[in-house]
């Protein structure tokens, strides 16, 4: 309750302010552009950007930030597509495979995301404990995280999970006990799904996972309509 009340003082903040804050990042944060990320590419295609629905035809999109449908309200995104490093999304196969011997699949909320729309989350909610700090950088500018559910393939319905993606509540913690027993029991198959090949979940967010091996890529601010 308390934590819903901070976000709603944050947004409320935010739509009223004037100007937006200026954020300048840390001099000594990498932030590569796009002549430096395909130059990075160059020199290793594994580190190359490449769109999730071209190597797995069947996942099942829906980019928020595409949309309004967000925290921010506002679409974030021009184009409604996913895209993940090379090994991020050759691991993807692997779960979707993995899941489809179960009838189920992914739904995909978010997979890479500019720098500069890190730090335009941080204008709306300036608390690094609901969002991204910018001084620091997401593992989703670096490529390497993906946010998504489950879906059944006979439906096309997501299963039943603690909260909704990008919820801001206790509950959306991946360990958070005080749920149904049928959302935890889907959270934990996802869970078990990505650790399995090769992803690692964080504490405060059920929906979110981390490429295993994030901090060999670097921050990317290159927007979607770039690759």
């Amino acid at each position: 309750m308390i934590r819903n009340i901070v976000l709603s003082l944050f947004l409320f903040t935010a739509a009223s302010a004037q100007q937006p804050r200026q954020f300048t990042p840390p001099a000594d944060l990498k932030i590569s552009g796009e002549n430096e990320y395909v130059e990075e590419v160059k020199n290793d295609p594994n580190k190359k950007l490449v769109e999730i629905k071209n190597y797995i035809p069947g996942i099942v999109l829906d980019i928020r930030y595409a949309t309004s449908n967000n925290f921010t309200h506002q679409p974030m995104y021009k184009q409604a597509k996913a895209f993940a490093r090379l090994p991020v999304v050759k691991a993807l196969q692997q779960v979707e495979a993995d899941l489809k011997t179960r009838g189920l699949g992914l739904k995909i909320y978010d997979a890479y995301r500019p720098y500069s729309v890190t730090v335009k989350f941080y204008d709306v909610v300036p608390d690094s404990n609901f969002v991204a700090d910018p001084r620091r950088g997401s593992k989703h500018n670096r490529g390497c995280a993906i946010d998504l559910s489950l879906i059944d393939l006979k439906t096309g319905k997501e299963l039943d999970m603690p909260t909704g993606f990008d919820s801001f509540s206790k509950s959306a913690g991946a360990n958070y006990p005080g749920l149904p027993k049928q959302e935890i029991a889907n959270r934990e198959l996802l869970q078990s799904v990505m650790l399995a090949h090769g992803f690692k979940e964080i504490k405060t967010e059920w929906w979110h996972f981390d490429f295993i091996g994030w901090e060999n890529y670097d921050l990317l601010d290159v927007p979607l309509s770039s690759l």
